[in-house]
């Protein structure tokens, strides 16, 4: 008697056609894996920072972290100390989503949802064990089950309060949220069904969309700003700007403007709230700081956020214009003032009327220009070159300059007047290996700046590359690290992320030490070598190894790339295209 086939159900056929993930389609071999994980976090003890990948990070005792929790619900009580140690969770998880994805875009759903409990535990919080975990991200389904095991949270709750009667993981809820949210595009809401601080062995959390929770509402007021007995599911609204924000980077990357600042460390900061303040006054500023720092980009930015910003603003280079020349460019001059002058014609300063004139590298003046200078400044009046009428102008002078001054006046190189009357309002900008934090940013816009104007499609950097570029000391500065992106974009091929040789083409690189963990949980130094490019183009395969090394790495990892990958010290996407360029895929 023939058997009669099963009907497969609506969810078994979305299984089939990889319309729905669950936990049974996690590849423990594909990236990113614990170990693709681990090697992204690195310990710079020379500059004291810690990064994971382009995060910066802190080491913090649980003591610690338990005596600030009880501060906080001693002073605010438990519900507003929950609230917000839910929504920095929150943000927490919301910004791992955002790196996962940034750095392994290719990567299998399922395998890429399962890097946040891996980080997770990474960062010490807990140990998770998913029971159950099925998502479709077109339909906007999701369920999720994990126990948690051995919870900082939980441990310092109960030293502090005892066993109660409430779920305390508060701050790692919020972070299963933040991160289920952003990469689901939509709110998700993780609850507590048992807790070690309820007596529980261990802790179980369930997540599901917020309208599939009927009381979602109980949940929803611990992601609101300020959190009330009244609020209703409206609180979706602030508790959900966060993954809109984060979901909207994880879009294809957009055209940047690529005159904007960008900057979030304490150095670059202080300049930022220096220039805000100074804007709205009509004082002369003068900005000094080493070549490439960007000091033309902070007087653009001055003017723009000036009530000079709808006049013209000029720039000029000193050093750029021939002595014999200066004072016509700064002032103009009149036709017949000298041989060749057959018409009359503005300089700077009246260009500028009414608005900012920028003089990069001042110090590289005449003696003869700078007392011309002054009373420009002094009297609001110039006279062009040949001329015999003064011309009256309105002009905020923003000076640079890339040598102290103040050595130059007593050299007798720089007049000690000039000085003092463009001193008004001095702001020294930081050198690059003084806002680290900010060197992420300033690469993400590199990029996306040089992929756009080279027509080049560039998967991001490699762990490698980051960890490289976040502990070189850019004598160049700003205008250094842009050249390093831009030559990275050029030497990458498509679709492959930029490693340290595409960067650095002159042998061994200098770096300051770093530490990663290796497989056995220990810090141990990190390899930033350069291979030289002669190296690379010998065999005519990327990377300057013949298609047989591959092959015996293939099948050495059982076919699993991702460990070929590793055996060949090469990420997983990198060794995926240097296959297909060979041939072997």
């Amino acid at each position: 008697m023939k058997t009669q086939p099963r009907r497969l159900s609506l969810a078994e056929l979305q299984r089939t056609a990889g319309l729905i993930r669950t936990s049974a389609d996690i590849d423990e071999g594909a990236t990113p894996t614990l170990r693709d994980l681990t090697e992204t976090l690195m310990f710079s003890p020379g500059d004291g920072r810690i990064w994971l990948n382009d995060q910066r990070m802190v080491l913090l005792r649980s003591s610690t972290y338990g005596a600030m929790r009880s501060e906080l619900i001693a002073s605010m009580g438990q519900d507003q100390a929950r609230s917000l140690l839910t929504r920095v969770g929150y943000s927490a998880g919301a910004r791992d989503a955002e790196l996962v994805r940034r750095m392994w875009p290719d990567s299998d759903p399922a395998n890429t949802y399962h890097a946040g409990p891996r980080m997770h535990k990474i960062a010490g919080f807990v140990r998770p064990e998913t029971i159950r975990l099925e998502f479709d991200i077109e339909r906007g389904d999701f369920l999720a089950e994990y126990t948690w095991n051995d919870s900082v949270e939980d441990e310092e709750h109960i030293a502090t309060f005892g066993i109660g009667t409430e779920a305390a993981c508060w701050m790692q809820i919020g972070y299963a949220s933040g991160y289920a949210s952003a990469f689901m595009g939509k709110m998700i809401i993780f609850r507590e069904l048992a807790c070690q601080s309820m007596g529980a062995e261990a802790c179980q959390i369930t997540g599901r969309p917020a309208d599939q929770w009927n009381d979602a509402e109980d949940d929803l007021r611990y992601f609101a700003p300020a959190l009330s007995a009244q609020r209703t599911r409206r609180s979706i609204a602030p508790a959900f700007s966060e993954v809109s924000r984060i979901s909207a980077s994880l879009e294809a990357a957009k055209p940047v403007d690529t005159k904007e600042l960008i900057g979030i460390s304490a150095a670059f900061s202080t300049a930022r709230h220096l220039i805000e303040r100074v804007a709205p006054t009509q004082a002369t500023v003068l900005f000094t700081g080493a070549s490439g720092v960007g000091k033309e980009l902070f007087s653009q930015t001055l003017h723009k956020i000036s009530p000079r910003r709808d006049a013209p603003f000029i720039a000029l280079n000193c050093a750029a214009i021939p002595e014999t020349l200066i004072e016509s460019e700064l002032f103009g001059v009149e036709r017949g003032a000298y041989t060749g002058a057959t018409t009359s014609r503005p300089g700077r300063f009246e260009r500028a009327d009414g608005g900012t004139l920028f003089l990069d590298e001042i110090a590289s003046l005449s003696f003869v220009a700078q007392g011309k200078l002054l009373r420009a400044l002094q009297e609001r009046v110039i006279e062009r070159v040949g001329g015999i009428r003064t011309i009256a102008v309105n002009v905020r002078v923003v000076a640079a300059s890339n040598v102290d001054l103040r050595e130059e006046v007593r050299a007798g190189r720089f007049r000690e007047d000039l000085f003092f009357r463009l001193n008004v309002f001095p702001i020294k900008l930081p050198p690059l290996k003084e806002r680290r934090d900010d060197i992420p940013l300033l690469m993400e816009s590199f990029l996306r700046r040089y992929c756009e104007l080279h027509g080049r499609e560039v998967a991001g950097f490699t762990p490698r590359a980051v960890r490289t570029l976040l502990q070189y000391d850019f004598p160049g500065n700003i205008r250094e690290l842009q050249n390093l992106v831009e030559r990275g974009v050029i030497m990458v091929e498509d679709d492959e992320p930029i490693d340290v040789h595409h960067l650095f083409r002159s042998g061994e690189l200098p770096v300051g030490e770093s530490l990663v963990l290796n497989q056995g949980g220990k810090l141990a130094g990190a390899s930033h070598h350069v291979t030289p490019p002669e190296s690379l183009i010998a065999t005519g395969v990327s990377g300057g190894r013949e298609a047989s090394d591959y092959r015996k790495a293939l099948a050495n990892a059982r076919y699993n790339v991702a460990e070929a990958a590793r055996s060949l010290g090469l990420t997983r996407p990198q060794l995926a295209y240097r296959l297909k360029k060979a041939g072997i895929v």
